[in-house]
């Protein structure tokens, strides 16, 4: 079928069956506690259904499952060319069900039917087939020794890695983390966020069917302060890795630090630069950049360039095309493949938006665009918000706002733009637009960010590490061999030798 059209999709999302239990030891089970919570579609409030809610019991359950299954090793010690097979064959599955996956992905989040389709049925399998191929591809070393002895440095699996999603990428995210944590040989225990728990739990039916062994991934779906919680202070998990708000980052550290030590890796919040420097022409590529940067998902992206630093005496020509921009954005419903905005993922998560709104219109900044909530929907929609007149040390100019808020700031000298966009508790990100290959490497280099982008709003791809300094981070990243390092450990065998 040719699919185009919002009632095919609509078809597709009437047929659906949304999974409703957590994945635990190859097979779905209720919450030990019989609990349950309401899952619905943010773009119209209505009931998709409801969801275990697991709690410390089932995360318990979940890492015993793990640990069996790492301490057993038909995955933990299999030849790497059968861990590839397998991902292999998941990748193949992911794209078989790409248009299934994108709409319970739209209907659980409020994204796009576009995004959707981009991310589950390209970016998500390429994750498992990239890590996938890389893992009969990755080396050990031999130091060097005098002839008498061999000092072999070796990688191995962490042990049960603990994973917890947000809800912004639900499955693009768990793809970020479960494919190199199974490429290492990890057993996993997953939590996605309590707002978007369905394409994960179907991601886990699909592994199994791949020929995953089980135990080997495990999905908790749950709450923050019960399934969280319980993953962050588990004595028996080896490693977390985290993607969230800096707050909530902040929680896993202490979990840690009240039980074993074990490491977090850590991915959070930001509040990105988007600098266009006075030789940059301000055309139709710029300006198409500067809005995806900033409205993107709605927004709802942790390296959202809402900061937009433009010259003094440049800023109205760019404020004006902006505007002509974000007039023309079509926003509404997510099946719709016209759409280009869908909806704030919960009531909760629209009224704070809408609240940073409203302290930038009280601290002075002007509203030129949106500046609501968008008439006529039963959903979480935002409008479109363009601010004129921020100023630098403003609440929606330091504060990560999360939703379709783009902010501009004037600045008369690039090194006061610098300044500017340097000033931040978070460093994940930035872009800059300028002609000229000098102030671009200045700037990329002077930047204190994870990821810095020239001409163009890019989070890289798979094969570039993504992470954070300062508060929007650690020193794990995702993506790139560098993420496997967060799932290793790293072993000295050293063998004969004279005696010391």
């Amino acid at each position: 079928m040719d699919i185009a059209t919002p009632n095919d999709y609509r078809a597709i999302a009437a047929g659906l069956a949304f999974p409703s239990e957590a994945f635990i030891n190859g097979r779905f089970v209720a919450a030990r506690s019989g609990a349950r919570f309401t899952n619905l579609n943010p773009a119209t409030a209505a009931i998709l259904g409801e969801v275990a809610a697991c709690d410390e019991d089932d995360v318990d359950a979940a890492v015993a499952a793990a640990r069996r299954a790492f301490d057993a090793g038909a995955w933990s010690r299999a030849a790497p060319e059968a861990r590839k097979d397998v991902l292999l064959r998941l990748a193949a599955l992911l794209r078989e069900h790409a248009v299934e996956l994108a709409v319970m992905e739209s209907l659980d989040s409020g994204k796009t039917i576009t995004d959707c389709l981009n991310e589950v049925g390209h970016e998500v399998p390429n994750f498992f087939q990239w890590y996938g191929e890389l893992i009969d591809k990755s080396f050990g070393k031999v130091a060097p020794t005098d002839e008498s002895a061999l000092a072999l440095i070796v990688h191995e699996p962490v042990g049960v890695a603990g994973l917890v999603l947000p809800w912004n990428f639900p499955l693009l995210m768990a793809a970020w983390k479960l494919a190199p944590a199974l490429a290492a040989g990890c057993s996993v225990v997953v939590k996605p966020a309590e707002q978007t728990p369905l394409t994960v739990l179907r991601l886990a039916e699909l592994a199994a069917q791949a020929g995953l062994p089980d135990g080997v991934l495990n999905v908790v779906p749950g709450f923050g302060e019960t399934a969280g919680q319980a993953i962050g202070r588990h004595r028996d998990i080896d490693v977390v890795s985290f993607t969230g708000s800096t707050e909530v980052g902040a929680l896993f550290l202490k979990y840690a630090s009240e039980s074993n030590l074990k490491p977090v890796g850590l991915e959070m919040g930001g509040k990105s630069p988007f600098i266009v420097l006075d030789d940059a022409p301000i055309d139709d590529a710029l300006v198409s950049n500067a809005v995806s940067a900033a409205l993107w998902n709605g927004g709802q992206n942790c390296s959202a360039n809402m900061r937009q630093f433009v010259p003094r005496a440049r800023k109205d020509e760019f404020l004006d095309k902006v505007l002509a921009r974000v007039a023309a954005l079509t926003v509404g419903d997510p099946l719709d493949p016209a759409t280009e905005m869908g909806a704030m993922v919960s009531a909760d998560h629209q009224r704070r938006v809408l609240g940073y709104i409203e302290a930038g219109i009280g601290e002075g900044a002007r509203v030129v665009a949106g500046g609501g909530a968008l008439e006529g929907h039963d959903g979480y929609f935002v409008k479109p918000t363009v601010f004129d007149d921020v100023v630098h040390g403003m609440t929606i100019a330091t504060e990560e706002i999360f939703g379709p808020v783009l902010g501009v700031i004037a600045f008369s000298e690039p090194e006061e733009a610098l300044r500017m966009a340097s000033d931040s508790v978070y460093g994940l990100h930035a872009t800059v637009f300028t002609r000229d290959i000098d102030r671009a490497l200045h700037f990329a280099r002077r930047l204190p960010c994870g990821t810095v982008s020239i001409n163009r709003f890019s989070e890289g791809d798979i094969k570039t590490p993504f992470g954070g300094y300062k508060r929007s981070g650690s020193l794990a990243r995702d993506n790139g061999t560098e993420a496997i390092a967060q799932y290793q450990q790293t072993k000295t065998i050293w063998i004969g030798g004279p005696e010391g």
